[in-house]
């Protein structure tokens, strides 16, 4: 029987864009009361990376293939997998109409090996409305962009370099 794991997610940015950036999630396997809470911060990052960070290392902290249900309050992560919209980027290898690459390249690229692995359904809420999780998964992200000495993000770094 495949396990079924609802993760909640967010990600924060103490200065978007260029600022330290945090992300959090929150893994809940049902019918348990097996649950971790994961976080991570990387220096000058964006919001939106942090977003996709949370939900790309939550998929990859499961062990085996799952059924999953990510819920998270960034419309931008929720959107881009549920609309489609990161299998047409994939198909045009990641270049906008003009040819430049798609922001976040690196962690799309990543996000699609993991929706692979894994059966993810994406639920949107409201962020800062009072969802417990999701409140839980903001304190967390802020407090670990906060946390200081934290590694460069690479990938963003590259991503200025390439614009």
């Amino acid at each position: 029987m495949t396990p079924k794991v609802t993760i909640y997610t967010d990600g924060s940015c103490l200065k978007n864009p260029g600022g330290p950036g945090g992300w959090a999630a929150l893994l809940r396997l049902e019918g348990t009361e097996h649950e971790k809470l994961l976080s991570g911060g990387l220096a000058r990052t964006t919001n939106n990376r942090m977003e996709i960070m949370a939900v790309l290392m939550a998929l990859r902290a499961l062990k085996k293939p799952c059924e999953v249900t990510v819920v998270t309050d960034s419309q931008y992560v929720s959107n881009s997998i549920s609309k489609g919209w990161l299998a047409s980027w994939a198909k045009k290898n990641f270049r906008d109409s003009k040819g430049k690459p798609r922001l976040n390249e690196d962690l799309w690229r990543q996000m699609l090996e993991e929706l692979q692995r894994h059966k993810v359904t994406l639920r949107w809420i409201e962020g800062h409305a009072g969802h417990p999780e999701n409140e839980l998964c903001d304190q967390t992200a802020r407090a670990a962009a906060s946390a200081g000495n934290l590694a460069p993000d690479t990938g963003y770094a590259a991503t200025l370099k390439s614009r």
